[in-house]
């Protein structure tokens, strides 16, 4: 179980008053990656270009580097603005591979200031319907919270 109270305090003392968008994604790749062992991997892909998101900061083994809105789990989230639980990867179409030891995943979209479209925050995990509705819920009230000024 994720202690999602203290994880947000925590980010909440540590971002306080930052505005630049990469030391957010940075701090919170850390901190919500060592907050549950449900998380192998952890991390943000920016919006670079229209359509296109590029790795940013994250904990875990290597990311994929570029990732087009109209493929994967990202892309979808990027593409619609709305979370994608994944309990099953293999099940998902168009599903990129970028480590073989994935089994589930969560992707949120991130919002800046005016609803603009600055990046995903994506979790693997190595175990199969690791996510829930409680983590897609309390993993955007800290987004949103952390984004609300970039």
């Amino acid at each position: 179980m994720t202690d999602y109270d203290a994880l947000h305090a925590r980010i909440r003392s540590l971002t306080q008053g930052e505005t630049d968008a990469v030391a957010l994604m940075a701090t919170l790749a850390c901190e919500i990656h060592h907050a549950s062992d449900r998380f192998d991997w952890t991390g943000f892909y920016r919006v670079v270009a229209p359509e296109l998101l590029k790795i940013g900061p994250y904990q875990g083994g290597h990311g994929c580097l570029v990732i087009p809105f109209s493929r994967g789990v990202c892309g979808a989230a990027a593409r619609t603005g709305r979370v994608q639980i994944v309990p099953d990867v293999d099940a998902f179409p168009g599903h990129i591979a970028c480590a073989g030891s994935t089994r589930s995943e969560i992707v949120l979209p991130v919002f800046g200031n005016n609803g603009r479209l600055i990046g995903v925050l994506d979790i693997d995990s190595d175990r199969p319907d690791a996510f829930t509705d409680e983590d897609a819920i309390r993993l955007a009230a800290i987004l949103e919270e952390v984004f609300a000024d970039v």
